[in-house]
């Protein structure tokens, strides 16, 4: 008996059937083990004033959320929602791979939902999660959010540009909401297109023609990638007396991808294709799943960038 050659050719055997079983398993199970979906924490809390389009009837999702879980569904990532504030305490917070935000107000106080708030160690978990690389989408209402302080009701402060003063998460975002139009307070404007490349615009023409709750911004990140800037000259009411300035951008803050949208408050934009499809590559590129330009293109894109418009006339006295 030739021990050696035995046990080679018996190896041999059982390697070959050990692979063929492999094979087998792969085969029978659809190839190779798909890698795990990236998932996507949506936080809808207000605490300031409470859009129609994340206001829950019940137990069912809000509007947004709903139209976010589907895009979900069509490009294969996983969608969290939540209003709770306390999740940016919880271990559940790092199992995400991005955060969009449609938001209003100090999110560390009840307000006016009435949901439990973040802690400020939630606050600056997100902050430094970001900076190290978790994606954040920030939808309309998430640039009303977090404002530097103070916040008076008649809203002076909004009209200053605090620049390296301003709140941590804003410096992160990128801008700042002063304020709106009002009588009328839904506008028609076009959104110039300023990087038709960007995921989600393919195949848009620029201008788009869009009806929505306008956003006057200030205190822009100078470091953006501008994809989207509102012709202003087609918009009525003070606060919209500047030059055209950003509505859509993307940057980096650190290792995190931010994407930002100033639309969003009319329900029915939450059908439209437009609206859907830019968030669709906002929400995909912050997840990390596609490339996109980052070039800074602010002061070309919208030289009036720094423009604060004239406040709004006090109310009319009763």
């Amino acid at each position: 008996m030739n021990y050696r050659s035995d046990r080679r050719k018996f190896l041999r055997n059982l390697s070959t059937a050990a692979f063929s079983a492999a094979i087998a398993d792969l085969s029978f199970s659809g190839g190779l083990p798909a890698a795990p979906k990236k998932s996507l924490l949506v936080f809808t809390k207000s605490s300031g004033f409470e859009h129609a389009v994340v206001k829950r009837r019940g137990e069912n999702l809000s509007i947004a959320e709903t139209a976010i879980t589907e895009i979900g569904k069509k490009h294969g990532f996983e969608v969290t929602c939540s209003k709770d504030g306390r999740i940016f305490d919880s271990k559940d917070f790092h199992a995400h791979q991005a955060v969009f935000f449609f938001t209003t107000g100090d999110l560390t106080t009840t307000g006016t939902d009435k949901n439990p708030p973040m802690s400020a160690a939630g606050k600056q978990a997100l902050l430094t999660s970001i900076e190290q690389g978790l994606g954040f989408v920030g939808c309309h209402a998430a640039s009303d959010t977090f404002h530097t302080p103070p916040d008076p009701e008649d809203l002076s402060n909004r009209y200053i540009a605090h620049g390296a003063q301003s709140d941590p998460y804003l410096k992160m975002l990128g801008g700042e909401f002063i304020v709106h139009g009002r009588d009328p307070r839904l506008q028609t404007a076009n959104i110039i297109i300023n990087d038709p490349s960007f995921p989600g615009l393919e195949g848009v023409q620029s201008p788009v023609s869009f009806n929505e709750e306008w956003y006057s911004l200030k205190d822009f990140a100078t470091d953006m990638h501008v994809i989207g800037t509102v012709d202003t000259s087609m918009l009525k009411n003070e606060c919209y007396q500047r030059r055209p300035y950003p509505v859509i951008w993307a940057r980096m803050n650190g290792k995190g991808r931010v994407f930002f949208t100033a639309l969003g408050d009319r329900p029915e934009n939450w059908e439209n294709p437009f609206h859907l499809n830019l968030l669709a590559g906002g929400i995909r590129w912050s997840l990390g799943e596609i490339k996109a330009d980052l070039s800074q293109n602010l002061t070309a894109a919208a030289p009036g960038y720094a423009d604060i418009p004239p406040k709004f006339p006090p109310a009319p006295a009763k």
